[in-house]
């Protein structure tokens, strides 16, 4: 079993920076041994996907909507994964998760229904 828990959301101007963390707690498997994922859901849109990132930290995948500002890393020394956010759009505005994939595969996932837990979310609000 994994506790995530988010933090670092918050209102910030169009091209500004925000950095979402997630910090991992539970029993069980390590945390190392997760694959991270980061999703998003705006009001009346369904869950997508954002970026991925292996156990190890050595592979990395993003939507392309955020390819190029958007930035996935994980400190396994800390349980902790973060997704740094340049260049902000105000449609990039939405609740921010993220999640535990516990497939021990090399495929990063993409599928919000593939992964194990989720965190409680994040509020990020761009203004235009």
């Amino acid at each position: 079993q994994v506790q995530l828990v988010e933090s670092g959301g918050g209102l910030v101007q169009a091209g500004g920076s925000l950095r979402l963390s997630c910090a991992a707690s539970g029993s069980g498997r390590t945390f190392n041994s997760y694959a991270m994922g980061w999703f998003r859901q705006a009001p009346g849109k369904e869950r997508e996907f954002v970026a991925a990132i292996s156990w190890s930290g050595g592979r990395t995948i993003y939507t392309d909507s955020v390819k190029g500002r958007f930035t996935i890393s994980r400190d396994n020394a800390k349980n902790t994964v973060y997704l740094q956010m340049n260049s902000l759009k105000p449609e990039d505005t939405a609740v921010y998760y993220c999640a535990a994939d516990a497939y021990l595969g090399t495929i990063l996932r993409l599928q919000a229904q593939m992964y194990d837990f989720w965190g409680q979310g994040t509020q990020v609000t761009v203004s235009s």
